[in-house]
């Protein structure tokens, strides 16, 4: 059985409830990414503080906080992560932080990373936006 149309429901869920009112748009809507992430067996706290880690050292950078929705019914995802999708300058920012906090980066990073995950897909989403407006994205040349 395929788990595709529950997990479409939640990613618009999730990525809706980013804001209450969608903003209104004159150019492009605002850009997010979308983790689904399932830890390894028993290394959920391990991947827990490692991603803390690094979301402490995104709030010192000054990057709006990522939104944490965990599992608690339904499809095999542990956690669903929605954040700011970040431009080179900003990731750049980012990891000169994390080298100064003694964090891995880069290549490094992601092997460490892969220790405490079965596995992780990362998304990049338009929104939040509301039907109406993608039914008037849709109608746009």
């Amino acid at each position: 059985m395929s788990h595709a149309p529950r997990l479409f429901a939640a990613v618009l869920a999730c990525t809706a409830s980013l804001s209450f009112a969608a903003p209104a748009f004159a150019q492009e809507p605002p850009r997010a990414v979308v983790s689904i992430y399932r830890p390894a067996p028993g290394k959920q706290l391990d991947f827990l503080k490692w991603m803390a880690a690094r979301e402490a050292v995104a709030r010192e950078a000054g990057i709006p906080a990522q939104q944490w929705y965990a599992h608690i019914s339904g499809d095999s995802w542990d956690f669903l992560v929605i954040g700011p999708n970040l431009d080179d300058a900003t990731s750049d920012k980012v990891d000169a932080l994390e080298r100064k906090r003694g964090l891995k980066v880069g290549p490094a990073a992601s092997l460490e990373f892969r220790q405490v995950m079965a596995w992780h897909t990362d998304t990049l989403a338009a929104g939040p936006m509301t039907a109406s407006q993608l039914i008037d994205a849709a109608g746009k040349p």
